[in-house]
């Protein structure tokens, strides 16, 4: 399949790839074009400023919870339907798993989707050296894929004269720059960036930036590149054949609001294939729960903001405790807390949460258990028989006093440098831990699970809701 395609890169976090990323696909809708995006690795925050600007929803493409084929075939399930697809790296372009291999780094995406690769490189505070760093980096693997530079914090009448260093010592084209202007930079909080509708002023923000990119980025040449891509190679993927259907029209509560909104749109994509209707909700604004539920998702996102918010709203907290013993629910990250019988807020106070579980959520002064993580089920429940594997990812700065521990979990780590073509289930687990809550009518927990990395795992939870007359 063609496939126009370019993905943006970076040495390390921080160096502006959000930024750029959101600016290049501004100018490319102002040129018509229909534009398709998405994210490396298991961020949701980036997503969400790509559909701010998009006004479609973006997505997350992960070689750690899907490997090669079934992360090629999420591509060009997108890329398909879109004159130009525009993804954005993670961390930096070599960056894996453990931080000691390239597994599921921005370049194993790169080099398993066959996508070209632009390096946005911070400029600020060097010279020359910039050269040496943009040579090793495109170096590093004769495959890297880095076809072009884009040179992020740096003056306009500087630029002429590095951009020529660059390309003499490094043989690559630089495409283009950004000066530095600090209030055009995003927020970032405990959770990395502010998300874009905490942003004031966001459609100004992206407005500004593309305005500048339109005038010290080289479109032309990057829509040249992304069109050389070859050709998408894929299979489908059909994850239910050989199970038989779920009944059409599950109908599915779904926590949306500024306190749940960490969602990754795969797992809505494939709810969807599944023949489940998604009905929103919202724990701070709706008094009650949509009636005629068959099961109930409480995802990610930043509950500790809304502590007050959400523990006035005793209706609702009320009706999602006696949902919790009727219909089956996952519940995540957030939605977790949520259901917790307390959770200290951000301003340090405690507010009375949903109470069908028994802990009490709390901040601590760093990230608990940060990064991917694989768990195995000790007991049959709601998401299949005992040894069921689910791969996921934690990212919080709070915990919990009753975690869980129907579970065993642990971070993923190659039991060699996993490269591309090899088999992406050669992992030993390093520092394992007992971990969620799991019976036949709720799985809940700290992690994120990305649904196609064990698409069985929704097929169990949706027979479970279609059991289910509802609520």
């Amino acid at each position: 399949m063609k496939a126009p395609r370019i993905l943006f890169a970076a040495p390390k976090s921080g160096s502006g790839k959000t930024m750029i990323t959101c600016g290049i696909i501004e100018l490319l809708k102002r040129r018509g074009m229909k534009v398709a995006s998405f994210k490396c690795g298991p961020d949701y925050i980036d997503p969400m400023f790509h559909q701010r600007v998009l006004g479609i929803p973006s997505g997350n493409l992960d070689t750690y919870f899907t490997g090669d084929r079934v992360t090629r075939y999420l591509l060009m399930e997108k890329a398909g339907k879109a004159d130009i697809t525009v993804l954005e790296g993670v961390m930096g372009f070599y960056d894996g798993l453990n931080g000691t291999s390239v597994s599921a780094s921005t370049y194993e995406v790169g080099k398993v989707t066959a996508t070209p690769v632009v390096l946005v490189v911070d400029g600020k505070g060097a010279s020359v050296t910039l050269a040496s760093v943009i040579k090793g980096i495109k170096e590093y693997k004769n495959d890297s894929g880095i076809v072009g530079v884009i040179l992020n914090r740096i003056s306009a009448g500087y630029y002429e004269r590095i951009a020529k260093v660059i390309e003499e010592a490094c043989n690559i084209p630089v495409l283009g720059y950004f000066p530095e202007i600090k209030n055009l930079k995003v927020p970032e909080r405990h959770l990395g960036l502010i998300s874009p509708e905490e942003m004031k002023g966001f459609e100004e923000w992206i407005e500004r930036v593309a305005n500048i990119m339109d005038q010290t980025i080289a479109l032309d040449h990057l829509i040249g590149i992304a069109q050389s891509a070859s050709l998408l190679d894929g299979e489908e993927f059909a994850p239910f054949n050989n199970q038989p259907p779920v009944k059409k029209g599950i109908r599915m509560g779904i926590a949306r609001d500024e306190a749940f909104s960490f969602y990754y749109e795969e797992n809505m994509d494939l709810l969807k294939k599944m023949g489940v209707e998604l009905i929103p909700f919202s724990p701070i604004h709706d008094r009650h729960l949509p009636s005629g539920l068959q099961g109930l998702i409480l995802g990610g996102g930043y509950p500790e903001k809304y502590g007050s918010e959400l523990s006035q709203n005793n209706t609702m907290r009320e009706d999602i405790k006696n949902a919790c013993g009727q219909i089956p629910v996952l519940a995540e990250c957030g939605g977790f807390l949520y259901l917790q019988q307390s959770l200290e807020g951000i301003d340090g106070m405690e507010y009375p949460m949903v109470g069908a579980l028994m802990g009490k959520g709390y901040r601590k002064d760093k990230l608990s258990r940060f990064g991917y993580m694989q768990c195995v089920s000790k007991e049959d429940g709601l998401i299949g028989e005992s040894g069921t594997v689910l791969k996921g990812h934690e990212f919080h700065y709070w915990d919990c006093t009753d975690n869980g521990r129907d579970f065993c979990a642990g971070k993923p780590v190659p039991k060699e440098d996993v490269t591309v073509g090899m088999e992406k289930d050669k992992y030993e687990l390093m520092k394992p831990y007992d971990c969620m809550i799991h019976t036949d009518r709720m799985l809940a927990g700290f992690p994120h699970f990305y649904y196609y990395s064990n698409p069985k795992m929704i097929y169990e939870f949706l027979k479970h809701c279609e059991e289910n007359e509802g609520i």
